[in-house]
């Protein structure tokens, strides 16, 4: 039946009242559906730009995770290697304390034993993980020890002259930074004083052509030495492990702050919305039998 023009704009009123309702419940049905305010920025207002801070500090956070979790793996490989070298430290101590004790016929053993734990000791030193040495500070493309090295090699083992030549790295630290405001650091390069100390005591034994007491107190003196040194890197290995799991866990609790505000500023009380939804959906229906009795007026009707 044609509309009056008397009852149109009423009419209009009530129509575009209910559509208004109609749309607000297709919103909250979807807001119910994913339990998101929005599934745009556009749709967060105001609190868009708030959200988008929030996921940059999360992926700032989440970076600085994975650099602490990469730079913890090097320090263990790290931290083992300097283990292995204390063990053929105190097994070189060992082999040098019988050498003492023995008669001369068992020198020519002691200096093999001796080369072989030189190579042992290089070989730890040129560690790798994931393909770079550990130990060469910034050049980690470059095996840092070269007990071939013309220098290294002409130059005569001195128990009281340090002798690094064998070092093919530099000297820049490692370091990782776990926070805007904190770096750690935890290089250890292959010419560190324990290092030399152990490679030097071995490389008197192992250059000599026979062994005599003055050479084995001499190198027993200075293994000891290396060994002292050699705990001390462990423990600053050590320290850096701790530091860097401690910056670690204290980002991953940031973290899980971060997305917690971001979900309470995108995300819905699915309930509430139900709830809604049920005022609405009662308000839609009696909108629309209202409209349908308004249009179905009539004088004819009115008379009857």
């Amino acid at each position: 039946m044609a509309m009056r023009v008397a009852t149109f704009a009423i009419n209009d009123q009530m129509i575009t009242a209910a559509l208004r309702t109609q749309a607000t419940m297709a919103n909250q049905q979807i807001q119910e559906a994913s339990g998101l305010i929005s599934s745009d920025f556009a749709g967060l207002g105001a609190t868009a730009q708030h959200v988008i801070n929030l996921q940059v500090s999360v992926a700032r956070s989440q970076s600085y995770i994975d650099a602490s979790s990469l730079a913890d793996s090097k320090v263990q490989v790290m931290y083992s290697a300097v283990g292995s070298m204390a063990d053929v430290i105190t097994n070189f101590r060992s082999l040098l304390t019988g050498a003492s004790l023995s008669s001369a016929t068992g020198s020519a053993s002691t200096i093999q034993s001796a080369q072989a734990m030189m190579e042992q000791i290089a070989g730890l030193m040129n560690t790798q993980y994931n393909g770079e040495y550990v130990f060469s500070g910034g050049r980690t493309d470059t095996a840092p020890v070269d007990l071939s090295d013309s220098t290294y090699a002409a130059n005569t083992a001195s128990a009281s002259t340090p002798d690094t030549s064998y070092y093919q790295g530099d000297s820049q630290a490692a370091s990782v930074r776990v926070s805007d405001s904190q770096t750690i650091s935890y290089g250890v390069t292959a010419d560190n004083t324990g290092f030399e100390e152990a490679l030097r005591a071995l490389k008197l034994v192992a250059n000599s052509s026979s062994l005599d007491s003055t050479t084995i107190s001499q190198a027993l003196a200075l293994a000891s030495t290396a060994l002292d040194d050699t705990s001390v890197v462990q423990t600053k290995l050590a320290n850096a492990a701790s530091a860097i799991e401690t910056a670690s866990s204290g980002q991953t609790e940031y973290q899980s702050y971060l997305k917690t505000l971001g979900t309470s500023l995108t995300s819905v009380d699915v309930a509430a919305v139900t709830a809604q939804l049920s005022t609405y959906q009662a308000q839609l229906t009696a909108s629309y039998s209202a409209i349908a009795k308004i249009q179905g007026l009539n004088l004819a009707s009115y008379l009857r």
